[in-house]
């Protein structure tokens, strides 16, 4: 008995023999097995491992599918195997509702509360009463429809601290009572723990994904986290369940954004996920939500009471009960030296370094973000007291900067993750706090940070991940050297975006094996664009079965996407049919794309009856490009009604982009009437752009009026660039008051460039004085503009003035218009004076990485064509950190 309960009974034998079997007739490893099931790593090892318990079902349904074995005779096995081994029904991960407490889930305290009567007199924290708001409406139904039995998801998008996570909280208490589940994935780590357990989860669970970014955007295995979360939203006979997350709206818009034409596609599975999933979470309380609380503040409730005292102008309650203001009152006040340290912090994080942050780093990077005077008076023990300032709480909720221990996972020592993942920081990990970050990534998003700070990344970070993005942080602010330097500390860690880089390097130079070898390190380590890029390299050398053999590789790892480029490279050289066959094989695995490519092939081919089965196949998998596609081309053909067929075929919330293209042609083609119900409708699934174009169609047909009208009810910041066309329309035909009056709404609702755009006008028409008022109004919104001001004092010979201008430009912290002041006086002959404004901007940070011809003048800045530092002129020689190897 002890055997068969260790897994060694006849049928589970049988079931690991056959999978065993499977495994290596598919000639794959445990990982690459993991990779094309879904599961994790650590499942498939124990799935056939001789000293594990059974598999559950769907590990094995999942394995067969994987291996293309009989998924009714494994599961039969299973099933004998579980009897023999009187193996009880897995109740799956999570507890009952009712034994979680909110903070253990992430909700924020908003003060401290009561003492607990037991002797260790832990403190407990206190939340305000709840005011419900429109968003926990939807919330709300959202809940209903799980507990009658229907399997809902719900990610809840807003900034930090708007009260997202206590709105879920809220929102699952009716399941409480009902028996339900609630499992938080964490431990050891949080997408690795979602991935290894989703499979396991029982129907009446409650899936708590908060911060669903570190779930979704794990680099690693968040698309099959995806993946998933998807499957168990489809199988009726898991549900009901109900997934829960929160994101913040730059992490949205990131997993959301449609990819470039032809352009890798990192977020498909969580993109398709999301699609009418989310849910927005406003920054700021409206009237009758402020109205409710000011009800509960005079009930009783202190916490809302004082909070409404400091928010009620502003709306901005939770942020208030987050303590939010009291954490910008401590960083604006810090002592230099801890100032210094969440300075430097905030750049770590807003410049792509992950949330644990290694003391030794932040202690090192502090040197050049203090003054000499702040410098000179550090004492020898002004570390420890900076940390310990910055480790007292606010509110009794948060600290600036709190120490953090994360847990490193434990995985297998043969994968190439064990090999990154042994690379750890050691020493004490700080981790900064929300609003923190989130005030960095804004107020200093247009300043470059000191040499201590690169400095420290290259001697003390080690995560590979790291490492790259300051690479590519320091190539955009022109730290060339630092680029360089850090992208070889990332390769050598194991970073395939870095090794990808160095690849492409190598490739300018003509060195290709040098870059198949470095591409190939990085596919060793889990890039599948590496290998899609090393077999379009294959089939530009005339390699064809190099290429194909390549791409089947990316395939067998569930990326399609190879197979996919070579066979468009094979269309465009002319071979139809081999280019049709690959795409075909892509098809079958998966790849949407490749349906959408073969069924632009028989519409050229005059199939269009083929051409619309496969684009109809391609819709039925979740992606309606190809329907939309064809309904364009056919719209531009003069087939107005099968086209306006396609196309509301494909019509839904944030796919509009097939009406609005067709609406165009009809407007091209002067049917104003039969474009305008497109636009409309468009309008209705919630494109903006529609807006833009409408209101246009009704400033040139002489209804201003309308036009206005249509800027008016396009309230939304996306949508204000109605305004600033239907401006510029009007400062064309003479309007200028009316322009002015639509730019300044504009402005008001946060299109930056608005006033910037009439000055231009006004510039153009010779109103030279207009435009510097107008300029000098932006100025505050927009630093780009002083480079505007500066460049027109100059030309008007008044240098005095530009210059001060351009100081002032650096003072708001954009080193751009002391370049363009420098390129102009180098122009006129004044070298020195050039060569000390580009001191200047190189000193507070230049930002603008797609000027860097103009920005170096070809002969002070970069690096040679190979990759390698140049002799440098070094900007910071007054400052002791300088790039390794550096003279």
């Amino acid at each position: 008995m002890d055997e068969e309960r260790t897994g060694r009974g006849p049928a589970v034998t049988e079931l690991r023999r056959r999978l065993a079997d499977g495994l290596a007739q598919g000639r794959l490893n445990q990982q690459q097995l993991a990779q094309r099931a879904g599961l994790g790593r650590t499942t498939v090892s124990e799935a056939l491992s001789f000293r594990k318990p059974v598999p559950s079902a769907e590990t094995v349904a999942a394995l067969a599918r994987a291996l293309r074995l009989p998924v009714p005779d494994l599961l039969g096995l299973q099933r004998t195997a579980a009897q023999e081994a009187g193996a009880v029904a897995d109740d799956g991960p999570g507890r009952p509702i009712g034994q979680w407490e909110p903070h253990d889930l992430e909700v924020h305290p908003a003060g401290p509360g009561t003492t607990a009567a037991r002797s260790e007199a832990s403190v407990e924290w206190a939340l305000p009463r709840y005011v419900s708001r429109a968003h926990d409406r939807v919330l709300v139904e959202a809940v209903r429809d799980a507990g009658a039995g229907r399997s809902r998801i719900v990610v809840l998008v807003g900034t930090s601290s708007t009260g997202k996570t206590r709105s879920c909280w809220e929102a699952v208490q009716p399941l409480a009572g009902q028996g339900w589940q609630l499992w938080h994935p964490f431990h050891p780590d949080r997408a690795q723990a979602a991935l290894e357990q989703l499979h396991h989860v029982r129907p009446r669970t409650v899936v708590w994904l908060n911060e669903t970014q570190h779930y979704l955007g794990d680099r690693m295995v968040g698309e099959q986290i995806a993946a998933a979360l998807h499957h168990l939203m489809v199988s009726p006979e898991r549900g009901p369940v109900l997934v829960l997350g929160t994101l913040w709206p730059e992490y949205a818009a990131q997993y959301t954004a449609l990819p470039a034409p032809d352009g890798a596609d990192p977020h498909s599975r969580t993109r398709e996920l999301l699609a009418g999933r989310t849910l927005v979470v406003p920054d700021a309380f409206d009237a009758p939500a402020l109205a409710a609380a000011a009800v509960l503040a005079e009930g009783g409730d202190r916490l809302l009471a004082d909070a409404l005292i400091r928010a009620r102008t502003d709306g901005r309650l939770t942020q208030d009960l987050a303590g939010a203001p009291e954490l910008l009152n401590r960083f604006e006040h810090a002592h230099p030296s801890a100032r210094a340290v969440l300075e430097a912090a905030m750049d770590a994080r807003r410049l792509g370094v992950g949330l644990h942050l290694p003391q030794a780093f932040l202690t090192d990077a502090v040197t050049d973000y203090l003054g000499q005077s702040d410098y000179d008076q550090l004492t020898d023990d002004w570390a420890e007291r900076a940390y310990a300032e910055l480790a007292q709480p606010v509110h009794g909720k948060q600290a600036p900067l709190r120490r953090t221990n994360p847990r490193t996972p434990r995985r297998p020592p043969a994968t190439p993750a064990a090999g990154i993942v042994a690379a750890q920081a050691a020493g004490p990990q700080f981790r900064l706090a929300d609003y923190l970050e989130q005030h960095g990534r804004t107020n200093r998003r247009h300043l470059c940070p000191p040499a201590s700070f690169w400095h420290a990344a290259h001697t003390h970070l080690t995560r590979p991940d790291d490492l790259h993005q300051l690479a590519v942080a320091a190539d955009e602010r022109h730290r060339l050297e630092w680029a360089h330097h850090l992208r070889r500390r990332a390769a050598d860690h194991g970073s395939t975006g870095a090794l990808s880089r160095l690849a492409a390097s190598r490739a300018q130079t003509g060195d290709w094996d040098g870059a198949e070898a470095l591409l190939r390190q990085a596919a060793d380590h889990g890039s599948t664009e590496s290998l899609w890029r090393l077999a379009l390299r294959r089939e530009q050398a005339g390699d064809r079965a190099g290429a194909e053999a390549v791409a089947q590789e990316a395939a067998d790892r569930g990326d399609t996407y190879a197979l996919y480029r070579v066979a468009v490279m094979r269309e465009e050289a002319g071979d139809r049919d081999g280019a049709e066959a690959l795409l075909r094989q892509a098809a079958d695995l998966g790849g949407a794309e490749s349906l959408y490519r073969l069924a632009a092939m028989r519409e050229k081919a005059g199939d269009r009856g083929g051409a619309e089965a496969l684009a109809q196949q391609a819709a039925d998998h979740g992606d309606t490009y190809a329907l939309g596609r064809l309904a364009v081309g056919r719209g531009q053909a003069g087939d107005r009604d099968g086209a306006e067929a396609l196309a509301r075929q494909t019509a839904a919330p944030g796919n509009t982009d097939a009406l609005y293209r067709l609406a165009e042609i009809r407007e091209e083609a002067g049917d104003l009437a039969g474009a305008e119900p497109l636009l409309l409708q468009a309008i209705s699934l919630g494109s903006t752009i529609a807006w833009s174009r409408l209101a246009e169609m009704r400033e040139k047909a002489g209804d201003p009026d309308g036009a206005e009208a249509l800027g008016q009810q396009a309230t939304a910041p996306c949508n204000t660039y109605v305004w600033y066309r239907l401006a510029e329309m009007r400062e064309k035909a003479g309007d200028r008051d009316g322009a002015e009056a639509l730019l300044r709404q504009a402005a008001d609702h946060g299109h930056l460039s608005a006033l910037h755009g009439l000055a231009v006008m006004r510039e153009e028409a010779g109103d030279r004085d207009g435009a510097e008022a107008l300029l000098r109004q932006a100025a505050p919104w927009n630093t780009y503009v002083w480079s505007r001001l500066v460049e027109m004092r100059e030309k008007a010979g008044d240098r005095e003035d530009a210059e001060a201008l351009a100081q002032q430009a650096a003072d708001h912290g954009d080193a751009y218009a002391l370049l363009r002041l420098a390129v102009m006086r180098e122009e006129a002959g004044d070298r020195d004076s050039a060569e000390t404004l580009l001191r200047q901007a190189a000193d507070v940070g230049i930002t603008i990485a797609q000027n860097r011809e103009e920005l170096g003048r070809r002969w002070r800045y970069g690096l040679d064509p190979d990759g390698t530092p140049t002799p440098p002129w070094q900007p910071h020689t007054n400052l002791p950190h300088t790039p390794p190897d550096a003279p």
